[in-house]
């Protein structure tokens, strides 16, 4: 059978979702597998990690377009059409620059004992570290220009010590200690399945079973076929089934550690029990009926905070765009998805801005609303709030586009501010302030206090305000004192999850019976062991339009373009990858 051949087999295969569940024997088998094998895990050298890794960019470079419009076909898009382009930014390009960038981190740490930090590494005023992982090669320069990233670390971290704390597990000789871990994976991203497994591989010596979601099953024969060389070997099993089959492997004996992406409930209900009366009295008494350690990135309040400033019809415009776009990719089923934005109450813009991203949602066409109960969570969000503003009409399978505008900032439990809409609804409210640095001091004390979750935030700034000495002490302070695992600065967070070379998970210190977005991290190219928290800052405003706008007229044609170059890289693929930018 050709590639061709066999690659439209799979798509055919794969999108239809009847999948069979994976009978209880199978199960018992791939963990039995995992189990003989984790030990051998654990004995693969770097060298042949590295090699391994090389295979895996190669092997699953093959199945990219296949995946891609499998996807598409589930979530209602057209692969030929610019919003179909998502999947490769989400999928194929984040996968290939995981396992690029690993094999890079994995080959540094045996030639020099921890992967390099490509610029410099400099110590805040309260004595936490900060190393900057981005930009890197001169080709992020020329395709992310402006754009920086930073990983922060936590309190104990030193420059003098940093190095020793990467790389742990390849420092530890004979203490390795492999262990057999379930993936749950996420119905929502295609790459966030794989590059889970991958983190559990790699950095913390974990062989994986991965247990599908039911909402994008369709995408496990793929990752079988993609990542072969794991499975061949023993370390990685793909199994299918819902809840009862999460159920019945989280409580599994050979299985001794658990991820999951996805809810807080789901979350809970692993950790105390089904909802009710015995849930709640085990979490007083600090009794979790799994007692395994659990990592886990479920989901997040998205804040968008707009900075008040000398803001120019244009900038309204953008920015407008900006977090329209940040609602609307994937249907808004995203956990940095922008789920509220807050702006200074008397600032002369705040209408013009709520306008005109009213104008930009009234312009995007519904999308389908593939992921389970999102019709549902939009009546609760309606019942709480009737005045909320449908900005297209409902039909059946679709949220509209909804603005619920105006929620007034001292009603700390209202729902917009306690409860992520996994739908296409944005809220707005604004806070009390007198001048930029009053209001940046209420939005910081908001954030922390008020909205749930410490996943990711955003806060838009214009350079101009930025740089008045006052805002600017203000600001950096703010810096400091927020507690999300991702702050991105002008650009939306989810960069901080596409780039890799950043952490991506929630601020540390949740607590299983308060997890909010969870515990622990993913990604982290560089092997932090001690990462506290991600900085993406980018220029205030970016041209040619990025990729991930909504409104990009090559979206389709970037993805795939973008996701081969990060399998790759070459200065002679920039100049076609530039050519196809400047039509967006």
């Amino acid at each position: 059978m050709t590639g061709t051949a066999q690659a439209v087999e799979w798509t055919a295969s794969s999108a239809r979702g009847s999948i069979p569940e994976t009978p209880t024997g199978e199960l018992d088998k791939a963990v039995a597998e995992l189990q003989a094998n984790k030990k051998k895990w654990v004995e693969v050298g770097i060298a042949d990690r590295i090699r391994l890794c090389e295979r895996l960019l190669r092997d699953a470079s093959e199945v990219a377009e296949p995946s891609v419009r499998a996807a598409c076909q589930a979530k209602g898009l057209d692969p030929s059409e610019p919003r179909g382009g998502e999947e490769w930014l989400a999928g194929p390009l984040c996968i290939n620059r995981n396992l690029r960038l690993l094999a890079r981190s994995l080959r540094e740490t045996h030639e020099l004992g921890a992967p390099r930090i490509p610029g410099p590494i400099t110590t805040r005023k309260d004595g936490r570290v900060v190393a900057r992982v981005f930009p890197d090669a001169f080709y992020d320069r020329v395709l992310f220009s402006g754009l920086s990233a930073e990983v922060w670390m936590e309190p104990g971290v030193t420059p003098a010590n940093l190095a020793d704390n990467q790389a742990a597990i390849y420092k530890r000789g004979a203490e390795r200690h492999p262990k057999v871990c379930l993936v749950l994976g996420a119905g929502n991203v295609a790459s966030i399945g794989p590059m889970d497994v991958l983190y559990k591989l790699f950095v913390e010596d974990q062989v994986c079973v991965l247990k599908m979601n039911p909402v994008n099953e369709y995408l496990g024969p793929f990752i079988e076929r993609g990542f072969r060389a794991l499975v061949e070997a023993g370390y990685l099993r793909v199994v299918y089934g819902g809840a009862q089959v999460g159920k019945y492997l989280c409580a599994h004996e050979g299985v001794e550690e658990i991820h999951i992406t996805g809810s807080d409930k789901t979350h809970d209900a692993i950790v105390w029990g089904p909802p009710g009366p015995e849930a709640e009295e085990r979490k007083k008494k600090n009794e979790p009926l799994l007692k395994k350690r659990i990592t886990s990135e479920l989901g997040n309040v998205s804040p968008v905070v707009l900075v008040p400033g000398p803001w120019s019809q244009d900038d309204i415009d953008f920015h407008a765009l900006n977090v329209a776009s940040q609602v609307q990719n994937n249907g808004s089923f995203n956990c940095n998805a922008a789920k509220l934005v807050i702006q200074q109450k008397s600032w002369d813009k705040r209408s013009p801005f709520l306008e005109a991203l009213k104008a930009t949602m009234r312009g995007m066409p519904a999308r389908k609303a593939y992921y389970p109960g999102a019709e549902q969570r939009y009546e609760t969000f309606l019942k709480a709030h009737p005045e909320a503003q449908a900005l297209g009409p409902r039909m059946p399978g679709a949220v509209p586009w909804t603005l619920i505008p105006d929620v007034p900032s001292t009603n700390e439990d209202d729902i917009c501010f306690t409860s992520e809409a996994f739908c296409g609804v944005l809220a707005e409210t604004g806070l009390e302030a007198k001048d930029p640095v009053e209001f940046l001091d209420k939005a910081v004390r908001f954030l922390n206090e008020v909205v749930w979750g410490t996943l990711n935030c955003c806060i838009i700034v214009h350079p101009k305000t930025a740089a008045e000495p006052a805002f600017a002490e203000r600001f950096e302070r703010a810096l400091d004192e927020l507690r999300y695992g991702t702050i991105a600065i002008n650009q939306w967070p989810a960069l901080g999850y596409g780039l890799v070379s950043t952490t991506w998970g929630a601020y540390p210190g949740h607590t299983l019976d308060d997890i909010q977005s969870g515990r622990g991290v993913v990604h982290n190219a560089y092997l932090f062991d001690r990462p506290q928290k991600s900085v993406v800052r980018g220029p205030f405003k970016i041209s040619p339009t990025p990729p991930w706008f909504y409104g990009n007229k090559v979206t389709h044609r970037m993805g795939p373009k973008l996701a081969r170059f990060e399998a790759d890289p070459g200065a002679l693929k920039l100049p076609g990858i530039i050519w196809t930018a400047v039509w967006g």
